[in-house]
């Protein structure tokens, strides 16, 4: 059985765009949407791919602000320019 990678986030409106471009681009997410978070669970491993945050920004998208909505995570964590992967080796 794989292990869910995680991530939550403060709920506003850009971690609004932030979810929707995990749920894009990671199929078999499951959005956890609470009154003060939203939490995004993801068999395996979790990826957010700049490129689709800024497609559903509608701007540019530095991931280092991910650290702006941030509440917690869960996985190992590898980073690069264009994406912030969240996983669990087996």
């Amino acid at each position: 059985m794989a292990s869910h990678a995680f991530i939550a986030f403060q709920k506003n409106e850009e971690s609004r765009c932030i979810v929707e471009a995990i749920v894009e681009d990671n199929p078999g997410a499951i959005v956890s949407d609470q009154p003060a978070m939203v939490k995004v669970d993801v068999p395996g491993r979790l990826v957010i791919k700049r490129e689709t945050v800024e497609e559903k920004l509608g701007r540019a998208f530095d991931l280092q602000e991910l650290q702006l909505h941030l509440i917690t995570l869960s996985g190992h964590l590898d980073e690069t320019d264009d994406e912030f992967t969240l996983s669990w080796n087996s």
